[in-house]
C-alpha cells in the first residue's frame, strides 16, 4: 500500500527535481528516499521519475500521479488544520503569503496588534509576486494570501478588506505638481515609471489610467521605494497606492501627490484562501483586525479615500 511518507517524498522530488535536495528537505538520507520512491514505483507498476547523474524528469504518468498526490497531501494537512481550528482563532501556526506592493505597508500597521491580541500565533510570512503566492496557496504551501484585486483567483475564495485609489507622484519642480487631478493625457505625456512586468500593481495602474503601456524609454523597477527615489531625482513620475503614501511620500517636500481623474477605487486588497480551508475563524479574525487597523469600511464610497 502506498504510504503518506512516499507521497511526501515524491512531491519533494517534484519540487526540487533533485534527489539530494529533496532528501534534505525531508530530513532523511538520499538512499532512504530513493528506496522509498523505488518501492512506490514498484507498487504503481510504472516510473514516476526519470533520473540519471545529471537530471530528474517527471514522466507523463508521473505527472498524473503527483497531481493526485498533491490533493491527498493537501487533504491530510486540512484534516490537521481542522483539528487545530477547534481552538481559539489564530492560536496555531499560520502560513501567510503577501505581495510586495502590500506587505511593507500593511504589515507594520497590523502586526503589533496581531501579536498583542493573539500571542500564541506563530506566523510564517512569505513575500512574492501574485502569481507565485497564489500558486503556493493552491498547492497548500500557504494557508492564506494577501493580494490586490482585480486578479485572476480562479478556484479560490477572496475576502476584500480595503479598497483604495492610486495617486500620481511627481517632483515639485515638475509643472504637473500644480495639477488638481491627473488626466489620461497628463500621464501619457509624462515619463511614467512603473514596476517591472509580473507585479500586478502595474496592470492596475495601466487599467486605472486607461493606458495600454508605458513609454519604451521609461524605467521599470522591482520596488516602489526605488521608483520614489527616481521621482525625487526628477527622472520621471510614478503611481503609488494609498496604503503606501504615508511611508513612501509622507511630508517629503520634494514630492507632490496628485489624485487621478479616473474614478476609483482602483484596487482592492483581499485575503484569498482555498474553498475547503478549515480555518475560517482565522480569516474572520484577520479581516476584522485589518479593517479596524486600517480604519475603513468597505461601503463602496469612502473606503480607502484620503484628503490630499
Amino acid at each position: 500500500m502506498i504510504s503518506l511518507k512516499q507521497i511526501h517524498y515524491a512531491l519533494a522530488v517534484e519540487r526540487h527535481l533533485h534527489f539530494k535536495k529533496a532528501a534534505e528537505e525531508c530530513n532523511i538520507s538520499q538512499s532512504a528516499l530513493s528506496t522509498a520512491l523505488s518501492e512506490l514505483e514498484k507498487q504503481l507498476g510504472f516510473q514516476v521519475f526519470e533520473r540519471d547523474n545529471r537530471k530528474v524528469l517527471v514522466t507523463p504518468l508521473g505527472e498524473q500521479v503527483l497531481e493526485r498526490a498533491r490533493q491527498i497531501e493537501l487533504q491530510m494537512e486540512d484534516l490537521v488544520k481542522l483539528a487545530e481550528s477547534t481552538g481559539e482563532p489564530l492560536s496555531s501556526p499560520l502560513a501567510l503569503g503577501v505581495i510586495p506592493t502590500v506587505g511593507p505597508y500593511l504589515l507594520p500597521r497590523v502586526l503589533p496588534t496581531l501579536q498583542q491580541q493573539f500571542p500564541a500565533l506563530k506566523l510564517n510570512i512569505v513575500e512574492d509576486q501574485s502569481a507565485e503566492v497564489l500558486d503556493q496557496l493552491r498547492r497548500g504551501a500557504l494557508d492564506a494570501a494577501i493580494i490586490a484585486l482585480p486578479y485572476d483567483c480562479e478556484g479560490l475564495l477572496t475576502f476584500p478588506f480595503w479598497s483604495e485609489d492610486l495617486f500620481w507622484i511627481v517632483n515639485r519642480r515638475d509643472e504637473a505638481a500644480s495639477h488638481e487631478v491627473a488626466s489620461v493625457d497628463d500621464l501619457s505625456r509624462s515619463h511614467l515609471m512603473l514596476l517591472k512586468d509580473g507585479h500586478c500593481l502595474t496592470e492596475h495602474a495601466l487599467s486605472a489610467c486607461k493606458l495600454e503601456s508605458i513609454s519604451p524609454h521609461s524605467f521599470s523597477a522591482t520596488s516602489l521605494s526605488t521608483l520614489i527615489q527616481l521621482v525625487v531625482g526628477n527622472i520621471g513620475s510614478t503611481l503609488v497606492p494609498q496604503i503606501a503614501l504615508e511611508q513612501l511620500v509622507g511630508s517629503n517636500e520634494e514630492l507632490a501627490t496628485v489624485p487621478l481623474e479616473e474614478p476609483g477605487p482602483h484596487r482592492e486588497l483581499a485575503i484569498a484562501i482555498r474553498p475547503n480551508y478549515p480555518g475560517m475563524a482565522n480569516i474572520e479574525a484577520l479581516l476584522a483586525l485589518f479593517r479596524r487597523e486600517l480604519g475603513t469600511e468597505l461601503n463602496g464610497k469612502s473606503a480607502g479615500k484620503v484628503e490630499i
